[in-house]
């Protein structure tokens, strides 16, 4: 396997690198546009159920289907990776909108109350009380989506844009084992990376939390 590594490597890098992006790109999208759906549902209480539901059923749609729907309403070719990256944005507003919505929720009350005793304007009060104390439910929330993105990229492979997934398709047309296991190794170091770099960013974020957790 290391033999087949070092003389494919152009080959793996370049695999790795459009990995990367079609997967942390489709989270950077999600999480903007998951914000103001969870932010609406604080503010109209009707809308949660709705939203919710929205997401959970377009979430159950299979990926490779939808991979294969996209080209047609978005007017682009199948080999396109704009159809990956949309597609993962639709996943990830799907999984993190009612992440979202119940982290602004569950922190309604005497905090928020206070604040805006003090004048803080609904805003303000947004990204100065409400979204830094439902951080740790959001981040959480966040860890599964990027997770489950690179996770997902690979089955773009078989529509011929699929990072990863190009070695998984590879070793099954040559009938090689080692691309397919650099695939899956470099897949799961890249999503321990991205989940520890969330982790390290939350402790970055969120310093009372581990003060609480001290006592």
């Amino acid at each position: 396997m290391i033999d087949y590594a070092v003389q494919n490597r152009s080959t793996i890098l370049a695999a790795l690198g459009q990995h990367i992006w079609l997967a942390l790109l489709p989270v950077i999208f999600g999480a903007v546009l998951s914000l103001p759906l969870g932010y609406l549902t604080v503010r109209y209480p009707r809308l949660y159920q709705p939203i919710v539901n929205t997401g959970g059923v377009l979430y159950s749609v299979p990926s490779l289907a939808l991979f294969l729907v996209l080209p047609v309403i978005l007017g682009v070719g199948t080999l396109s990776p704009l159809n990956i990256v949309v597609g993962l944005t639709i996943y990830t507003v799907a999984l993190l909108a009612r992440t979202v919505a119940d982290a602004l929720r569950s922190v309604q009350g005497p905090t928020t109350q206070a604040a805006f005793a003090l004048g803080y304007r609904p805003l303000r009060q947004l990204f100065g009380v409400e979204i830094p104390m439902a951080l740790p439910v959001m981040l959480a929330g966040l860890r599964v989506a990027t997770v489950a993105n690179i996770s997902l990229v690979s089955v773009g492979a078989l529509i011929g844009v699929g990072g990863l997934g190009a070695l998984f398709t590879r070793g099954l047309q040559l009938g090689f084992v080692e691309p397919i296991l650099i695939g899956i190794i470099l897949s799961v170091l890249l999503a321990a990376v991205c989940d520890l770099g969330i982790v390290l960013l939350q402790r970055r974020l969120t310093p009372w939390t581990r003060v609480g957790a001290r006592r």
